[in-house]
C-alpha cells in the first residue's frame, strides 16, 4: 500500500511553502493519504449487533492506552455530555504494553471498555476472532473516514473498527541539529544516511536517540530498515508462513546495516527505555528520536522549541529504493458486542467521529487522523504534513500476527547492536520462529 510522489526528495521548506500555498485545510481535505489502499465493506455484512439507536444513556467505559490523550479526551467527554445529559464516558487507561498483551481478557463480557481502541495487527485480529467486536459495517459513522485509510479496521469484508490515527513510523528529526549539521535534505542512499550520523556526531549531538530496551517502540524503526531492503512488502507476512527466512539475504543485510548504526546510537542502546530517550531528545541533544510522529506531543510536553521533520533511513541506493518511509493508521475505535449501553458508546464514537471534534483531538495530541475533512492547526502536524502524499509504505512490523514471532524478529536486531554477529542473531531468531510455527 503506497502513494507515490513525482519526486523522491523534496527539501522540508520547499514541502511546506508548497503545501501551504495549497491551503492545508483543502489540501488535507482532499487527499486520499498514505497508503492508497481501500477498506472493504461487503454488503453481506450485518451490522444487526450493533444497537446505533435507543436512548443514549449510562456510563460508557472507553479503554485506551493514550495516557498522554487523557485531558484532550476529558475535555472532549464535556462536550459529549453537554450534547447528552443522560451519558457519561470514564476512561480506563493502560501503558501500551499493557494493553497490547492484557486488553481482550479485560474488554471480553465487557467488563470495561465499551468502547475500546485495538492496534493495528495481531491484537485487531484476535479481538475480532473473539466475537468483542460490534460490527460497524452499514453505520453512518463509517462514512466521516477517508476510506482509503481504514482497511486496518476490516476483516474479511465486515469494518469492526475505525482506525482514528495516522501516524509516520519513520524517525523523528530535530531540524535544527540537522541544520547545524549541514543538511537540509534528506538522504537519498544508505550512504548519505551514515554521513548524516557522522555529520550530527562531529557536531555534538548523539546521531540517533534509540529505545533498544522498550519491546514496544525498539522495533519501529525495524518497519523503515526493512521497507526497502525486502523483497516484498509483505515481508514479514512471509516470514510468518515460512517462505521468507530470518537468514535471507536482505534480513542478514539489514540486520549488518543494524550493525553500522551501532556507533551513533546512545550509550547503553539496548537497556534504555522510551521516556529515556525522548528526554535526550527533547532536551536537544540527539538529531533523530527513532520512534515515530507519535511522539511530537510528548516531546513538546518535555519543553523542546525546535522544529520537527521526519528522516528515514534509505537502506539502499537512491536508484533501488521504493520507499521515504512508514506510515500507519491505528488507535482502531470500536464498540462493544457484549455492551450493554451500545447506544451511548455508539454516540461515543459518532461524536468522536465528527471532523471539528477530530481536529480538536488531532491538533491537542499532535496527531493526524483519519476523518475526513479535519482542519490541522497544529504547527508540528503542518510541519510533518507533506508526509501524507509521500511515497510511504503501511508498517509491516504489524504484519505479524504471532507476537513470539514479531518478538524473535525484533531481538534479533537488538542482538546485533548489543554486540552479537549478524549472522547468530539470525540463525537464533529462526530457531524460535520454526518452533512457533510447528
Amino acid at each position: 500500500m503506497s502513494r507515490s510522489l513525482p519526486t523522491r526528495s523534496l527539501d522540508r521548506r520547499s514541502a511546506l511553502r508548497l503545501f501551504g500555498a495549497a491551503g492545508l485545510g483543502l489540501g488535507l481535505a482532499a487527499c486520499a493519504g498514505p497508503g492508497g489502499g481501500s477498506s472493504s465493506s461487503a454488503t453481506s455484512a450485518s451490522s444487526s449487533a450493533l444497537a446505533t439507536t435507543g436512548d443514549i444513556k449510562g456510563t460508557v467505559s472507553f479503554a485506551h492506552w493514550r495516557a498522554e490523550d487523557k485531558a484532550v479526551i476529558a475535555d472532549l467527554i464535556k462536550a459529549y455530555r453537554k450534547k447528552y445529559p443522560d451519558a457519561g464516558v470514564e476512561q480506563d487507561i493502560s501503558p501500551s504494553a499493557d494493553y497490547q498483551s492484557t486488553a481482550l481478557r479485560r474488554i471480553q463480557g465487557s467488563r470495561t471498555g465499551d468502547l475500546f481502541t485495538a492496534f493495528r495487527g495481531a491484537q485487531f485480529e484476535q479481538i475480532v476472532k473473539a466475537g468483542v467486536y460490534a460490527p460497524l459495517t452499514g453505520s453512518d459513522v463509517v462514512g466521516a473516514y477517508q476510506k482509503s485509510l481504514i482497511g486496518p479496521g476490516a476483516s474479511k469484508g465486515v469494518q469492526y473498527g475505525l482506525p482514528y490515527q495516522l501516524v509516520f513510523n519513520t524517525p523523528l528529526a530535530n531540524t535544527d541539529a540537522l541544520d547545524k549539521a549541514g543538511h537540509t535534505g534528506a538522504p537519498t542512499d544508505w550512504d548519505g544516511f551514515l554521513q548524516l550520523l557522522d555529520d550530527l556526531k562531529s557536531k555534538g549531538y548523539t546521531p540517533i536517540a534509540w529505545p533498544g530496551g522498550d519491546s514496544a517502540n525498539a522495533g519501529q524503526l525495524l518497519n523503515t530498515m526493512v521497507m526497502n531492503n525486502a523483497p516484498s512488502d509483505d515481508m514479514f507476512t512471509k516470514i510468518e508462513s515460512g517462505e521468507y527466512k530470518v537468514t535471507d539475504d536482505w534480513f542478514l543485510t539489514t540486520l549488518k546495516q543494524y550493525g553500522e548504526l551501532t556507533p551513533y546510537f546512545q550509550a547503553r542502546a539496548t537497556g534504555s527505555t522510551t521516556d529515556a530517550v525522548t528526554r535526550l531528545f527533547a532536551g536537544g541533544r540527539a538529531g533523530l528520536l527513532a520512534t515515530g510522529s507519535f511522539q511530537m506531543a510528548g516531546v513538546r510536553a518535555l519543553g523542546a522549541k525546535f522544529p520537527f521533520d521526519l528522516v528515514a533511513p534509505i537502506t539502499t541506493t537512491a536508484d533501488k529504493a521504493k520507499y521515504e518511509g512508514v506510515f500507519n493508521t491505528t488507535f482502531i475505535l470500536g464498540v462493544n458486542s457484549a455492551s450493554d449501553v451500545q447506544p451511548a458508546a455508539y454516540a461515543f464514537l459518532a461524536f468522536l467521529s465528527d471532523p471539528a471534534n477530530a481536529g480538536t483531538y488531532a491538533n491537542a495530541t499532535g496527531q493526524h487522523v483519519t476523518v475526513e475533512g479535519v482542519d490541522y492547526t497544529n504547527a508540528d502536524l503542518k510541519a510533518v504534513a507533506p508526509w501524507l502524499t509521500r511515497k510511504t509504505l503501511l508498517a509491516p512490523r504489524f504484519q505479524f500476527l504471532n507476537l513470539d514471532i514479531r518478538t524473535a524478529v525484533e531481538n534479533a536486531a537488538v542482538a546485533v547492536v548489543g554486540g552479537k554477529k549478524p549472522a547468530q542473531a539470525a540463525e537464533e531468531a529462526q530457531r524460535v520462529i520454526d518452533q512457533k510455527r510447528a
